[in-house]
């Protein structure tokens, strides 16, 4: 079967788009990491990148600085992650506020896990926002911002029940998100059934499936597991005895990858939001297979201001 960049629907062709999500540099390598993969994936015309923040804020001045930068040095959409935990509402509203100031137009709002990781009972600032549909609020009060929010597909955590974390989600697009972005999947049946029961509940912004490359697949198997998010036998059985061999390892992760991606479009998806680790190979590769190429300085800019 040919695939193609675009997929048919009753009111025509939709493109494919894709957003990214980073993490904000600790070091100066992980910081020179960091920014060689936005110059390599940047040309792709992303329709946003996000940067993460940190339980309890601990990244707060680092997020801020590198949504700033991206703001002033590329051309790229950046969408700031903010969380409510260990702050007070003014805290958290001069955030938002310095990110109107710097001209940033998006904000992910997270709840976001306790400072003392994840395991740990959440327990709201008392003066600060209870949970994420508080902040979307407060976020709204502020300033015109696009507002993503996460969404689960396998449930988060802490929620009693898929119904329940469905009802969680509906309450943040009442008090105005914009957007839902999932945590990621392996199994595109979890994602489609979860998309399903989200509509059938009557929600109808756009949900982003989250998509994360498998870099090294004891990180990501240690990482679902904190998240809930589930890991399907044949995934662990692609990757062993490839502890090792990085090449093959990479060979290997592209495919299951791309493979995941190309079903999800099948199936009429056409949104993606890929978790980047801040390593751009995998994604780019993937990008490639989806139909997206690279954009010369002049051709972006120049769509930009069509």
């Amino acid at each position: 079967m040919r695939r193609s960049t675009h997929r048919a629907s009753r009111d025509g062709y939709h493109p494919i788009r894709v957003s990214i999500e980073f993490f904000p540099p600790k070091t100066e390598e992980m910081e020179k990491i960091l920014w060689g993969s936005i110059e390599r994936l940047a040309p792709l015309q992303p329709s946003f990148v996000s940067v993460t923040y940190g339980a309890g804020g601990s990244t707060r001045e680092r997020t801020h600085n590198t949504v700033a930068r991206m703001v002033r040095e590329t051309g790229l959409k950046p969408a700031a992650h903010l969380t409510c935990v260990d702050a007070t509402r003014e805290e958290i509203d001069a955030v938002v506020q310095s990110y109107w100031d710097a001209g940033v137009r998006h904000i992910v709002a997270l709840r976001g896990d306790p400072a003392e990781g994840v395991g740990h009972a959440y327990r709201p600032h008392p003066g600060g926002y209870a949970s994420t549909a508080e902040l979307v609020e407060g976020i709204k009060r502020i300033g015109d911002f696009k507002v993503s929010v996460s969404a689960y597909p396998e449930k988060h955590p802490e929620a009693a029940s898929l119904d329940a974390d469905i009802e969680a989600l509906k309450a943040k697009v009442d008090a105005g998100a914009d957007q839902a972005i999932t945590q990621f999947f392996f199994e595109n049946e979890v994602f489609l059934r979860y998309l399903e029961k989200v509509r059938a509940a009557g929600i109808t912004i756009p949900i982003l499936p989250g998509i994360l490359p498998v870099q090294n697949f004891k990180q990501a198997a240690n990482f679902a597991r904190r998240t809930g998010a589930s890991v399907p036998y044949w995934l662990a059985a692609r990757f062993e005895g490839l502890e090792d061999d990085v090449e093959t390892r990479r060979l290997v992760a592209a495919a299951v990858a791309a493979e995941q991606v190309l079903d999800l479009v099948d199936e009429g998806v056409n949104d993606f939001h890929f978790y980047s680790m801040n390593r751009s190979d995998l994604v780019y590769a993937i990008c490639h297979l989806l139909g997206l190429r690279a954009q010369s300085p002049k051709l972006a800019a120049a769509k930009a201001a069509a």
